[in-house]
């Protein structure tokens, strides 16, 4: 979460992107393994102060990556020995340290649910997933989609090939005089 406008110099890629001011009641829920700790109270009833900014990142080791983008919890120290992450630069003390990072895919998984409701979070596919889909269902359409290209060597061969995708599409139903049919795999 991003309690401050967030910078123009520092882009990255958010999947989603949500301004909204939390309750003290929510920030309670929010923060709840905090409870029962010292700063619990000033840390909901500041949460709760003013709008924030909840935003998602979708990466290859995305936790990882935004704790080193935004820096050590504690400002001050921050400012020591990273002065260039982003809690150095905009945090102003423990508890007003800028941004907030999930400690782990479990916490990220309840806060993403809990800052975005309707949100469905889907498992990264492995690489061997990945492969096996494309050697599956692209290859095979883009091997076929080129060979076409060839044949028919139009004077446009990138919006010839884009609207030979579009149809001949493979996760498409073909439809044949108003019958649907589906292809056996």
């Amino acid at each position: 979460m991003w309690r401050e406008p967030w910078p123009s110099s520092n882009r990255m890629p958010f999947t989603k992107k949500r301004k909204l001011q939390l309750s003290p009641e929510q920030c309670s829920d929010f923060y709840a393994d905090q409870y029962g700790k010292f700063f619990f109270p000033s840390l909901t009833a500041f949460m709760s102060s003013g709008p924030i900014i909840a935003l998602t990142l979708a990466r290859n080791n995305a936790i990882a990556h935004w704790k080193s983008i935004i820096g050590p919890v504690n400002s001050t120290k921050a400012r020591e020995t990273h002065p260039e992450c982003l809690r150095a630069k905009y945090g102003t003390s423990d508890l007003k340290n800028a941004l907030h990072g999930s400690e782990s895919f479990h916490a990220a998984e309840r806060e993403i649910k809990f800052m975005f409701p309707n949100s469905v979070i889907e498992p990264f596919p492995s690489r061997e997933g990945i492969e096996e889909y494309l050697s599956r269902y692209v290859n095979p359409t883009l091997l076929h989609g080129l060979t076409e290209l060839c044949k028919h060597k139009p004077h446009n061969p990138c919006v010839w090939l884009a609207d030979w995708l579009m149809k001949n599409s493979p996760n498409k139903p073909k439809i044949c005089d108003g019958v649907t049919v589906e292809e056996a795999e």
